[in-house]
């Protein structure tokens, strides 16, 4: 008997780089571009004229940029893990890696852009500490879901498809084959 051990690995980084990219592409689209309330430098430099507007833009396009760049990474992990055979495809694992990703990578926007450096404000204004804290609170809430169906994922793991019939009474993480 040998002993195959589903690997979480591919599919939780996979899952953390594309959730902090499509977080990232969220942030930009809605809040910069759709609902218009900052920019990536505006605190710094408030858009009211034609160069500063043209300065934010420059940044807001490399804040997408990378956001782009995450996606990427994450698709080409998510691509490797497929050429794997024992990567442990799981829907509860990859949605909580996503979760994971998105919620991270705004936490961590949110502190250093929002409150260390101060360059932008998710609504500028009278209570835009307030909607920095919201936007704090709701990225810890990603993560933390995110975080717990990741470390659940393994008690109720999808087969590897194709194998299900083999080992229907094995769990997928610890599989016994011959």
């Amino acid at each position: 008997m040998r002993h195959t051990y589903m690997r979480q690995g591919p599919i939780v980084s996979s899952g953390v780089l594309l959730g902090a990219g499509l977080g990232g592409f969220v942030d930009g689209i809605v809040l910069h571009q759709i609902l218009q309330w900052h920019n990536m430098l505006s605190s710094v430099r408030p858009p009211t004229d034609l160069v500063a507007m043209k300065y934010n833009m420059l940044w807001d396009g490399l804040f997408h940029a990378f956001a782009w760049l995450m996606t990427t990474a994450g698709l080409v992990r998510l691509w490797m893990a497929g050429r794997t055979a024992d990567a442990l495809w799981s829907t509860r694992l990859f949605v909580g890696a996503l979760l994971l990703g998105w919620g991270t990578f705004n936490l961590i926007e949110g502190i250093l852009d929002h409150q260390i450096f101060g360059i932008h404000h998710v609504h500028p204004g009278e209570s835009e500490l307030a909607w920095d804290v919201g936007f704090l609170v709701v990225s810890l809430l990603l993560a933390a879901t995110g975080f717990a169906l990741v470390r659940n994922a393994s008690r109720r793991a999808e087969p590897p498809r194709g194998r299900a019939s083999a080992f229907p009474d094995v769990p997928s993480v610890y599989r016994t084959t011959r």
